[in-house]
């Protein structure tokens, strides 16, 4: 009993490496905004699912055959987490595309965590909410369960195929964020070319002076209008990846 006890203590700690390392960087669980003691529960919480469903795997006894398991699954679980994190970066980096665009860059740029235009930061927020309210939480371990059969348990992770998947995502995340932020920066050609013909017609007026309320208004309320079709097509990105992670289309 007592060696059968140990093995099963074993398996659900290597089944919490792979799943803590995850929820360390998963959008919503790892925000800095969150405790410490909050994100370690949710950790246990993902843990308790995932072990149950996965029917628990043979960790071996020896010291060091488990040590290079727990590097494994770690690392597994950090490519996993961080390939769902760089959607939120999508959402950055497409907001700050379109604040500089639309000369929004340095309006309450502090009000995160980290310095970012306001603009990105509404973003994130807006999207984070959306996604918990796809039941992020669901396909988080949903994903978590069938990374088991992507990458099981025993078996390191090769590095070629990993540092391959790993260019891609981070291409496909640069390729959303122009997407996302495609109308603002056609709003800011537009707006830059109408202010040199005006210019170029009327060298005396100062054309900043007049322009620059109007780029930073139109930019208000073409947040106000792209923003739930940029959502959207991001909640659609988001949940493809968690439903199949390997698919290099997403």
């Amino acid at each position: 009993m007592l060696e059968q006890a140990s093995a099963g203590i074993l398996s659900a700690l290597l089944v919490f490496l792979r799943v803590a390392a995850m929820v360390s960087v998963l959008p919503a669980f790892s925000e800095r905004m969150l405790p410490m003691r909050v994100r370690l529960a949710a950790a246990f919480a993902f843990t308790l699912i995932v072990a149950p469903a996965i029917g628990g795997a043979e960790a071996p006894p020896a010291l060091p055959d488990f040590a290079r398991l727990a590097l494994s699954e770690t690392v597994i679980g950090l490519a996993l987490g961080l390939g769902v994190r760089l959607f939120v970066m999508a959402l950055q980096t497409a907001g700050a595309m379109a604040a500089q665009a639309t000369s929004l860059s340095q309006l309450l740029g502090g009000a995160a965590a980290e310095p970012t235009p306001a603009l990105a930061h509404v973003l994130v927020i807006a999207g984070l909410a959306l996604a918990m309210l796809a039941d992020l939480h669901v396909h988080a371990a949903r994903l978590m369960i069938g990374s088991y059969d992507w990458f099981p348990v025993g078996i390191p992770p090769d590095p070629q195929p990993l540092s391959a998947w790993w260019v891609d995502r981070v291409a496909a995340m640069f390729a959303l964020s122009f997407t996302l932020a495609v109308p603002f920066m056609i709003a800011a050609t537009l707006y830059n070319l109408t202010l040199g013909v005006v210019n170029r017609a009327m060298p005396q007026l100062m054309v900043a002076f007049v322009g620059a309320p109007v780029i930073t208004m139109g930019g208000l309320v073409l947040l106000l209008l792209c923003a739930p079709l940029m959502l959207s097509v991001w909640l659609d990105a988001l949940v493809g990846f968690l439903v199949d992670p390997l698919d290099p289309a997403r």
